[in-house]
């Protein structure tokens, strides 16, 4: 179900020019329930959400996969889900993440930079200068397969 709706949305945003910058983020499936999750370089507005929403309810409603009574819930994927895409980290170069690698490291600093192999953090460390400890900020890079969790961190 998940690839069904993947699929069609993908073949949806090629043809509308308005949802030629989207992208499905995930979808998920359990029960009667159908949740999506959808981005866009420019931004998702409630416009946009409504009429994917208006577009998949048409598709289900004919076809019927989830018989005849579901929920459908589509939304941005909003800040506290990980990113997963390099589009979405395009989009947050100059904001605050917190990155878990494949290695169980976690770091916390500004995103720098992102190019399809790496993202670049300046982020505070504490290293030990003799018998004291000090904070430098220096830039870490991180290879995007090395990346096990990515989240944005929202300051107040």
């Amino acid at each position: 179900m998940e690839e069904k709706i993947t699929n069609l949305l993908e073949t949806y945003f090629e043809t509308e020019e308005e949802f030629r910058d989207c992208f499905v983020v995930d979808v998920h499936h359990a029960n009667k329930k159908l949740e999506v999750f959808v981005d866009s370089d420019s931004g998702m507005t409630f416009a946009k959400c409504q009429r994917i929403s208006r577009y998949l309810e048409s598709y289900l409603d004919e076809q019927k996969p989830l018989g005849e009574e579901y929920v459908l819930d589509v939304s941005s994927p909003g800040v506290d889900r990980p990113l997963k895409f390099y589009r979405q980290y395009l989009k947050n170069v100059g904001r605050t993440l917190e990155v878990t690698t494949t290695d169980g490291d976690t770091f916390t600093g500004e995103l720098k930079q992102a190019t399809p192999t790496e993202i670049v953090l300046e982020a505070k460390q504490r290293i030990k200068e003799g018998k004291r400890k000090k904070t430098v900020v220096e830039d870490i890079s991180i290879a995007n397969d090395a990346i096990k969790k990515s989240i944005v961190k929202i300051s107040f």
